[in-house]
């Protein structure tokens, strides 16, 4: 089952449920597919796994960062109703990275580029990024690397 066939399953479970908040995340990522087939003007079979991941991933970034917003406003009750919509879309992304499994990787990386410092940064963190895609935040893994060069 592809990820739009279990999206559309979830909404109906959602519909008979009554989840109104699961239903209306899930009815976002759906639209978010459409508009990502109609930019690369492919059917929903021409979608690779790597085009729903980045829809994925940066619909949890935008609510990431919504949070952030949420929270140095004061608006704590739009900041949970975020936080409650970025658990329904991490339902559908690959398990995340623990930083001690990304601290692990980025050592490996930077020994086999043979990085100096921060001239590296640039290297080490492309390197690292092509490898996590998915796998891991891409804050959390730029502080990594920070940390690792620093």
């Amino acid at each position: 089952m592809n990820l739009r066939e279990k999206i559309n399953e979830d909404i109906k479970q959602a519909m008979l449920k009554k989840e109104t908040l699961r239903l209306e995340t899930l009815r976002m990522i759906k639209a978010k597919l459409l508009e990502k087939e109609v930019e690369k003007r492919v059917t929903p079979e021409g979608m690779t796994d790597e085009d729903e991941m980045q829809v994925l991933l940066s619909s949890a970034k935008m609510r990431k960062e919504s949070i952030e917003e949420f929270d140095k406003a004061g608006r704590k009750e739009l900041a949970d109703k975020e936080r409650s919509e970025l658990e329904i879309i991490q339902e559908y992304l690959p398990k995340q990275m623990t930083v001690d499994e990304i601290t692990k990787l980025v050592n490996d990386l930077a020994a086999k580029l043979g990085v100096q410092g921060q001239k590296d940064f640039g290297k080490l963190m492309g390197a690292a990024m092509k490898e996590l895609k998915g796998k891991a935040d891409g804050k959390l893994v730029q502080d990594v690397v920070k940390a690792r060069l620093g």
